[in-house]
């Protein structure tokens, strides 16, 4: 039994031994039937698909894993200047001086009007006292004429500084007095009888010079045929032109403002108390000549180059974000074409918008709302604009999200990421929640605007009864929503206690609460995950078999460097 193996051991050394060498002379002479001779050549070529596979895999888990590192992580890989991450500090600093500097200017143009509509009103209602506000009315017909010759007079003596009237060439714009009123109609209260016309009329204006007198007999003459039940309103309405000298501090051209002033007598309630109110509509203007003194023009324009300077840096985040995100969504492209011709298997949603940065997402929306609220402060600084408004608010946004964006950088250390994280995956479910609470809320926003509207001032209109009962939700002003309620109706006032009680207890106790326990277990599951450090998707898992260390020069490519060029587009 030994012999015979020891024999077939021979054998089989021989047979090796021959076989090796025909494949020898068969390579020597062209090596064109080696496959037939060659018993292991498949296995040879599968164990060599094999390694590109693996290979190819590895590839891919590093281009993913440096993908998905912080800053400094990828210079330890790669030797990359972390350049975005340095634009966007200089960035924040820069953005943050034009929001200050625009913020106080804005500040000086909404005080100018503020405090103008404030002296109008104290020059052209006669006794008005500050805080009075929809209380300022009159009540009989003497008072009404009493108060339209005052405006008047107040128009012929006024001096209040750099205010003006308007002046077409050398005319004074003139006062106009309009009338709205019934077309016909007779009421005769003590009989429970009357007649109307429903169509409402308007009087031809009629046009006082501010510079000429106006006899008060003839303002009663005007209105004594209509101040009668027929009367609606009366309108008066001139223009009166000023300066703001105070933007000058601020190394700005002062503007010029035309203010039309409305004065309105309103009795369309005809209740015996016709409301007086004072407003105006501002038109800012470049002023047709100036002078500026004191200061040097290029002291004025060196805001304009500032502002250039924060458009460059912007379009420069713009481009290395925007690039960013392209990376990202061919790498995800990359990523699926493998799972699917290599796996077999399609890639989840949740793990393809893994590879979409909602944090460039949103540099790149504070870029383009920075870039055009710039733009419009440009223009607004040239006089070419004057929205003040406009542009606060696309530089405010901007400025807003760029600050949010602060919170990437910190995510990149395991205890400020928890926020972020408990966020991601608590708001699906959020606003499941807040979908259903949010019907229960406009069912008592509509309610109570019906019922509470006549009887209490915090629920006239559908806004201010959502301002009250989100104050009540968080606690706030209480006590005075059920203190004034007015008592004029026991049933009304009765339905409001039970209305303000339930929605309390319903919203306080109820589902604020539960919206609280909502965030709460989703920490705590994303705590739980951390601490045990397990991969939460499939990507994870994929990416977690790479073990190779930032510094261990595996992420190296041929022809990178650490220079400025290397993040732009290749």
């Amino acid at each position: 039994m030994v012999e015979s193996d020891h024999v077939s051991e021979c054998e089989m050394r021989f047979v090796v031994q021959h076989c090796s060498g025909q494949s020898s002379e068969m390579e020597h002479s062209g090596g064109l039937y080696s496959s037939v001779y060659e018993p292991n050549g498949h296995a040879a070529w599968a164990d060599d698909q094999q390694h590109q596979d693996k290979e190819t895999a590895d590839n891919l888990r590093r281009k993913i894993k440096y993908f998905f590192m912080n800053p400094c992580e990828k210079y330890k890989a790669r030797g990359r200047k972390p350049w975005k991450l340095m634009l966007q500090i200089i960035k924040i600093a820069i953005i943050t001086i034009q929001l200050v500097s625009f913020g106080l200017s804005n500040q000086m143009v909404v005080t100018f009007k503020e405090e103008n509509l404030m002296t109008f009103k104290h020059l052209f209602l006669k006794d008005y006292v500050d805080g009075r506000g929809d209380s300022y009315a009159v009540y009989r017909q003497d008072e009404v004429y009493e108060h339209i010759s005052y405006i008047y007079s107040r128009l012929r003596n006024i001096t209040v500084g750099n205010h003006a009237y308007e002046k077409k060439g050398d005319t004074y714009s003139p006062l106009s007095l309009c009338q709205e009123f019934y077309r016909n109609g007779s009421i005769s209260p003590a009989n429970e009888t009357f007649d109307i016309d429903a169509q409402i009329e308007t009087g031809s204006p009629s046009c006082f010079c501010p510079k000429c007198r106006l006899l008060y007999l003839s303002v009663i003459t005007i209105l004594y045929l209509s101040l009668t039940c027929r009367l609606l309103n009366v309108k008066i309405k001139f223009t009166l032109k000023a300066i703001n000298l105070q933007t000058v501090r601020n190394r700005e051209l002062p503007n010029c403002y035309d203010f039309d002033v409305t004065i309105t007598f309103n009795n369309q309630a005809h209740s015996g108390r016709i409301k007086v109110d004072l407003d105006n509509d501002v038109d800012i203007n470049e002023c047709r000549d100036w002078k500026v003194t004191g200061a040097s023009p290029k002291n004025i324009y060196y805001p304009l180059l500032f502002d250039c300077l924060i458009i460059v840096t912007c379009i420069t985040s713009l481009a290395l974000c925007t690039r960013s995100v392209l990376n990202g969504i061919r790498l995800q492209f990359e990523y699926t074409d493998f799972c699917l011709v290599r796996q077999g298997k399609k890639v989840p949603w949740s793990d393809r918008l893994e590879f979409l940065n909602g944090w460039y997402i949103l540099i790149i929306a504070s870029d383009t709302l920075t870039i055009i609220g710039s733009i419009l402060k440009i223009e607004i600084q040239t006089k070419i604009l004057t929205s003040y408004d406009v542009c606060s608010i696309f530089l405010g946004t901007g400025t807003m999200l760029v600050w949010i964006g602060v919170i990437r950088y910190m995510g990149y250390f395991k205890k400020y990421n928890i926020l972020i994280l408990t966020l991601r995956a608590a708001f699906p479910n959020v606003v499941r929640f807040i979908g259903c609470a949010g019907i229960i809320y406009l069912g008592y926003c509509f309610c109570g605007w019906i019922v509470l509207g006549p009887y209490h001032e915090k629920f006239r209109t559908l806004n201010t009864v959502s301002e009250c009962l989100f104050s009540l939700i968080n606690g706030d002003d209480m006590y005075p929503t059920f203190k004034y309620m007015k008592q004029k109706s026991y049933l009304v006032w009765l339905f409001s206690r039970v209305y303000l009680y339930t929605f309390v207890s319903l919203f306080i106790y109820m589902i604020l609460s539960l919206f609280i326990t909502l965030i709460t277990d989703t920490y705590d599951t994303i705590k739980q995950q951390q601490q045990e450090g397990s991969p939460v998707s499939e990507l994870h898992c994929f990416m977690s078999e790479c073990k190779d260390l930032p510094t261990s020069g595996r992420y190296r490519v041929e022809g990178e460097s650490g220079s400025f060029t290397c993040c732009f587009p290749r």
